[in-house]
Order: structure tokens, then sequence, then C-alpha cells
């Protein structure tokens, strides 16, 4: 089931999300075009496998809410952010042309990467906190249904931001971890 979940989630967004900017923008490179296409189907499919792979002691635990590089659903979302920029007519670049596979090779290495991202599965919700939680992921589909392109590019920008705080917390958890592993191996030796 496991590796059945990966390659669907290959196709859905490995595959399809590099095809749609290969048509879109890339086919304009020729062969180079293809090239970067392939290379960020490759470094999904390689994120995935490396998920599959991944397991963690009891020690370290703790490593279970954060991601070795960006996940394949919003490495997704990422590639065509460009594209969702152009539907809603806004034009930050000058020429977005060269920014499309320049980009889309970024985040093909951001998938690869193992810069600590949040995962949120061990998450541990305070039942006080669950109203306001239900509320914002409420809030969050209306305007996904409402203001689609306008959310996209929200959420897109927030993951993007939450990327420097996901390796300040997780290097922070390394030192605090490592402090009292080697306070155990003090106490054990006496």
């Amino acid at each position: 089931g496991k590796e059945l979940d990966s390659l669907t989630d290959f196709v859905s967004f490995g595959i399809a999300p590099a095809f749609i900017i290969y048509f879109w923008q890339l086919n304009s490179f020729g062969k180079l075009g293809w090239a970067v296409t392939l290379i960020y189907s490759v470094c999904c499919v390689l994120r995935l496998a490396r998920f599959n792979l991944t397991t963690y002691d009891d020690v370290d635990s703790w490593k279970q809410n954060y991601f070795e590089g960006v996940p394949s659903p919003i490495g997704a979302l990422l590639i065509l952010s460009p594209l969702v920029l152009e539907l809603l007519n806004i034009n930050l670049l000058t020429n977005i042309t060269y920014f499309v596979p320049v980009f889309t090779l970024l985040v093909a290495i951001l998938l690869i990467s193992k810069i600590p991202t949040y995962s949120f599965k061990k998450i541990k919700i305070k039942p006080a906190l669950t109203v306001f939680i239900l509320l914002g992921i409420g809030v969050s589909l209306i305007t996904l249904i409402f203001f689609t392109f306008e959310t996209l590019i929200a959420f897109s920008l927030i993951y993007l931001m939450s990327i420097p705080i996901a390796c300040f917390t997780y290097n922070k958890n390394k030192i605090s971890i490592s402090a009292e592993n080697s306070e155990e191996e003090h106490e054990d030796i006496l």
C-alpha cells in the first residue's frame, strides 16, 4: 500500500505538474525544457523513495515532526505558482520565460534536499484550540472555492516562509536532545 501510494503521488505531483509547466512554458526551450521537466520528475520520485525508506528509532522519534526536504504535493504547488500568477494577471517579473526553468530546478533541489520542513503528522492540539483550527480550515476552504488562485499563491508563500522557521526549530530540538543524551551518558558513568 505504501508503494502504491507513492506511485500515485509520483503521477499526481511529479508527472502531471511537470507536464503542465512543460506545455505552458518549458517547451519553448526545446531539449533544455524537456531536461528540466525530467529533472523535476526524477527528483520527485527520489523524494518519494526516500520517504518510503525513512525509519526512526526511539531516540529520534522527535524527527517525525519534520520532513527531509519539501514534500511532493507542496513541490507541485510551488512549480505551478508562476502559472497561477499568470492566470491572476499579476506580472511581478519582467520576463517570466527565464524564471520558470530556474524556479522549477530550485523546487526540484528542495525536493531532494535535507532541509527540514514541518510535517504536522504528530502535532498535538490543545482541546481549547480545536475550535480555532476548525474555523481556520473552514475559512481556508471557503477562500479556496471563491478565490482559488489567490489562495494557492498565499499557501505557497506561507509554506516558503515556514521553511526557515522549521530549520530553526529543528536545530533547536536537535541541540536540546543532544544535550539531554550527553547528560544521561555522564550520569551513567558516575
